[in-house]
């Protein structure tokens, strides 16, 4: 009989890409993919540790998974918090039943089976990563089932490739250029979860990009937790192409192979060089849309999140960004009542909100995360005054947003149609080559194709059209 996964994914595009590729593992395998839990033999959470409320959720949905189904599904955890927590996650929830690490995700086709095989007694020893072998803890904390956890390293022969079902779209496609961080800013737990970066070889790119053109992919996101700090061990793939960077030039290399769009994210302000703008300015493939996370307005407050910037160096960049011709649309990351933060500083964070003109921005309130080195600093921003700083934070983006949204009202734009409306049956949907999401009036046999939309009404995170 066909088992069935039902498989969860928490948090950023990196999660994504690899629930992909452990859904396409797992097909391989003969599992079946659902997306109801009810039916499921095994249930798989790809966990995100960035913020606080992602981990207290995967905590909240095993226990309602084992509440509701008793101890018949197996239990998986990958991704981060699993990276990070090991073995101790087997104890604040025992009814787990594996860990798989955010570089052990190629190998949960071994893990699910050695969970069935305690199941029905055919694997009757603990298997476990030799560094993290303890088998009396684990038949402590479960004297019926032993534990299985895998922290280790990608394996030499790892498959980045994604089967087309297996893909959140047809027609858009993530490909990741580098993996982990080296940059350590004091409030992350990246660097920890994800290890240190490793850019992939710029050949492995250029064919992945390829072989997604052979099978209808219309856009490609060249994903990672800092997409332009890639640097690969050699220049293979490269040759050739204009740039000062490695990562301007890959762009350039994937511009070259004729796929219709290309969109990268995310980007971190100090490796972000006057050159990435040049390509995007010089290929009509390459999107007009940068995310560029600022996280503080304050130079005092970047200092001691360690971010590596300035603000006025991240004006300089977002002067060069708005003088394209393009008119590259921006968005960014921003943290208030980071430990210090005082209301001089917060001021500063409005003011440069208003200066840049964001088309979107995604604000977060600081939630100190163990094992980072904020974690250690004492946390003096009441809660009360955070929300009231993202409050008003999130009131001023509300405006600047909607006054950069005006500009495209009579305008066309070119949109890639993806799916039908959640909110009109006679609607499609789709994302602009700027990153907008568009609505307009369409039927289902222009999904999958780009069309010219001339926009009839600005919503407040959303644009409306009609095809020209």
């Amino acid at each position: 009989m066909i088992k069935k996964v039902y498989l969860e994914t928490m948090g950023c595009q990196m999660n994504v890409s690899d629930s992909e590729r452990v859904a396409t593992k797992l097909v391989s395998e003969g599992y079946e993919i659902t997306n109801d839990a009810d039916s499921a033999d095994i249930i798989l959470f790809n966990t995100c540790s960035v913020r606080e409320k992602a981990e207290q959720k995967l905590f909240t949905q095993v226990g309602r998974m084992r509440q509701n189904y008793g101890s018949q599904p197996v239990i998986g955890v990958l991704g981060c918090v699993a990276q990070l927590e090991g073995d101790t996650l087997f104890k604040r929830a025992p009814a787990i039943d594996f860990v798989l690490g955010t570089k052990a995700v190629g190998r949960v086709d071994v893990a699910i089976a050695n969970a069935l095989g305690q199941r029905d007694g055919t694997i009757p020893n603990v298997r476990v990563s030799d560094r993290h072998a303890d088998p009396i803890f684990q038949t402590r904390v479960s004297p019926k089932f032993a534990k299985y956890i895998d922290l280790e390293e990608r394996e030499i022969d790892y498959d980045w490739s994604v089967a087309q079902e297996q893909r959140q779209s047809k027609y858009v496609a993530f490909v990741p250029i580098i993996e982990g961080c080296n940059k350590f800013c004091t409030y992350c737990i990246v660097p920890f979860s994800r290890g240190r970066e490793k850019s992939l070889p710029a050949t492995e790119i250029i064919r992945h990009v390829l072989s997604l053109m052979s099978q209808g992919v219309k856009e490609v996101h060249l994903i990672g937790q800092n997409v332009n700090s890639y640097r690969p061990t050699t220049e293979e793939g490269l040759q050739g192409f204009k740039g000062s960077t490695p990562f301007s030039r890959l762009l350039r290399a994937v511009a070259a192979t004729g796929i219709e769009r290309v969109k990268f994210t995310t980007s971190f302000p100090r490796d972000f060089k006057f050159d990435i703008v040049d390509a995007i300015d010089e290929h009509e493939n390459l999107c007009n849309w940068v995310h560029l996370p600022v996280q503080s307005g304050s130079d005092r407050v970047l200092k001691a999140m360690r971010r590596l910037h300035t603000i006025d160096s991240y004006k300089k960049k977002i002067d060069r960004i708005k003088s394209s011709p393009k008119d590259i649309a921006l968005s960014t990351d921003i943290i208030v009542g980071f430990p210090g933060e005082t209301e001089t500083d917060f001021r500063k964070t409005v003011e440069l909100v208003e200066y840049c003109g964001y088309d979107s921005a995604y604000i977060f309130k600081y939630s100190p995360r163990p094992g980072t080195p904020a974690y250690e600093s004492y946390d003096n921003v009441p809660e009360d005054e955070k929300t009231a700083r993202f409050i008003e934070l999130e009131r001023v983006q509300r405006e600047v947003q909607l006054r950069r949204l005006q500009r495209y009202l009579g305008s066309t734009i070119s949109v890639l149609a993806e799916r039908e409306s959640t909110k009109s049956e006679f609607d499609i949907s789709g994302h602009s080559t700027c990153h907008k999401v568009v609505n307009f009036n369409g039927s289902r046999d222009i999904i999958g194709t780009i069309r010219d939309v001339r926009i009839t009404q600005v919503k407040s995170n959303s644009l409306y059209g009609e095809v020209c």
